[in-house]
């Protein structure tokens, strides 16, 4: 049997390699390869006789289904010629799957603009990993969209990956990451993606449900070993998680939130149009740049503890498994 399971040296191996290298950026990165298909099978299916929604559901399923398979079959042959070479190949899987360490350094990289008053900078390089447009952010804003980056691509970037690890190891994971792929680029609510883009938005949001939820528990336990916060970082989770545009973004901000004393959310320009988000932590202070270093630490640490859970519940359904 191919084992997909979470087994043996993949999952601390996969996470060493995050924590210390971080994400690769070079061409050649599995996620850009997804990013190619995306934009090569868009056309083909935007032309399909059928309703856009429709055309658009069936290129989401395609893109995602792809991705499962081929790691399958990735996995499954590597295996077949040794379980060392099995071992490697889910271990690169997974390493391209997560990413918190990258997440951590970009964020530090614009608290150091900050910091030195470069603020131009700050706005520039915050462009390359949030949604909005960062072209006429304060320092208040700026800081706070970095911290919100930080706290929802907690989940997106190593919460819900492992989350499917867990469920149906490195080739779950990289289906996972398609879908978290496919709502980046085609999950818009705009005139060109609000009905093509439609069902990979709800996968994503179907997908990060429970990760979503349960990365308040987690949250608040690294912010108890940080700073004695954790009950308030849970409490405004369960209290103010709801107050998002997103289903799901609104749970990992508000812990955040409560964890660092801090007001998230609030309007934002996307795409030339302003987005009225309610307020989440709207009884503590505006965010500043010193927030942000505050922030990767409860990322770090939230995510090391994750991946003690995830390994640990790995163990032990192969235990209760025989």
């Amino acid at each position: 049997m191919i084992p997909f399971t979470p087994d043996g040296l993949v999952l601390p191996v996969a996470f060493l390699l995050d924590f210390f290298i971080g994400d690769p950026q070079f061409a050649h990165h599995p996620v850009r390869y997804m990013g190619r298909a995306i934009e090569f099978f868009e056309a083909r299916f935007r032309r399909l006789p059928v309703p856009l929604t429709v055309s658009g559901g069936l290129f989401a399923v395609f893109l995602i289904l792809g991705v499962w398979g081929l790691a399958a079959l990735l996995v499954g042959g590597a295996h077949l010629v040794s379980g060392t070479l099995g071992a490697a190949v889910e271990i690169l899987i997974l390493y391209f799957c997560i990413s918190s360490r990258g997440l951590s350094a970009a964020a530090f990289e614009i608290y150091g603009l900050l910091k030195t008053g470069d603020l131009a900078s700050a706005r520039e390089r915050l462009s390359m990993i949030v949604g909005r447009e960062t072209g006429g952010l304060s320092e208040t804003g700026a800081s706070r969209a970095a911290v919100e980056t930080v706290a929802e691509n907690l989940v997106d970037g190593f919460i819900s990956p492992l989350f499917f690890f867990l469920l149906g190891g490195a080739p779950l994971a990289a289906a996972y990451k398609m879908v978290n792929t496919l709502d980046s680029m085609v999950g818009y609510k705009n005139d060109a993606y609000l009905k093509f883009g439609k069902v990979s938005a709800r996968i994503d949001d179907v997908a990060n449900y429970i990760p979503a939820r349960l990365s308040a528990p987690v949250i608040a336990m690294a912010a108890q070993l940080l700073n004695r916060r954790g009950m308030a970082a849970f409490r405004t989770a369960v209290s103010e998680g709801r107050q998002h545009s997103s289903p799901n973004a609104g749970y990992a901000e508000a812990a955040f939130a409560g964890a660092l004393r801090m007001k998230l959310g609030g309007p934002n320009i996307y795409h030339g149009r302003q987005v009225d988000k309610p307020y989440i932590g709207g009884a503590f202070g505006d965010v500043i740049a010193g927030h942000i270093p505050k922030a990767c630490d409860l990322l770090e640490l939230a995510a090391f503890l994750w991946f003690v859970i995830i390994w640990y519940a790995g163990i032990v359904s192969r235990v209760w498994g025989g």
